[in-house]
């Protein structure tokens, strides 16, 4: 898989260049600001894009906007973003165009080498990979319309949904069966008023623009 990083700090970039690429991964750039995400993103067409929120030249939202921006230019371009808080804000707007593809890290995830390169893959191939923390602050205040319907088990499975876990995955984290997590999602999906889909990451997409459209 051949990826592009926008990260400002040449120490952490450099590391997660090395990260990647002794997984298997072709860094085909890693650069330091937002217009030159864009560029890269456009003349390489890499398969995922690993994005710090903050970047020069006000380190506020230029990450994201660059990252939105070769979205537009590369439709369907894989993006990752990492940040070093939750900013509900930045999520909701990666998440708006309702396109495969998204993840949204705290840098801290980082830390675990494991984690955050299945992460990256698993944005690269099309899912979906939001940081438990983030998934906590947009479900957690959410009790009316449709998400107060759920039962507080039914919560821990979207919230394990959100961050991309596959059934089996759930399963495990639930220390229940797959059955039951079937069961739960399909549940969860009509309780939602979202088809069921056979495709994980569309059934998690899905769920993610349901919140989008209902913000806390």
């Amino acid at each position: 898989m051949r990826a592009v990083i926008a990260e400002d700090l040449a120490l952490l970039r450099d590391g997660l260049t090395r990260l990647l690429e002794g997984n298997g991964f072709e860094v085909v750039a890693a650069v330091a600001d937002g217009d030159a995400l864009v560029r890269v993103c456009h003349g390489h067409k890499p398969d995922v894009a690993v994005v710090d929120v903050r970047l020069p030249p006000t380190f506020t939202d230029e990450g994201v906007r660059a990252a939105l921006e070769a979205r537009r230019r590369v439709p369907g371009l894989p993006v990752l973003v990492l940040s070093q808080y939750v900013e509900r804000t930045f999520a909701a707007e990666l998440l708006s165009d309702g396109q495969g593809g998204v993840g949204y890290l705290l840098k801290d995830r980082v830390a675990d080498p494991r984690d955050f390169v299945e992460a990256v893959r698993r944005v690269a191939r099309g899912g979906t990979a939001l940081d438990p923390e983030a998934v906590s602050q947009l479900l957690g205040g959410r009790r009316d319309g449709p998400l107060g319907e759920l039962t507080p088990r039914e919560r821990d499975v979207l919230a394990l949904m959100a961050e991309g876990r596959s059934n089996a995955a759930i399963a495990e984290k639930l220390v229940v069966t797959e059955g039951a997590v079937e069961k739960h999602i399909s549940s969860i999906l009509g309780k939602l008023n979202l088809p069921p889909s056979d495709a994980d990451h569309r059934r998690v997409l899905a769920v993610l623009a349901w919140l989008r459209d209902n913000p806390t």
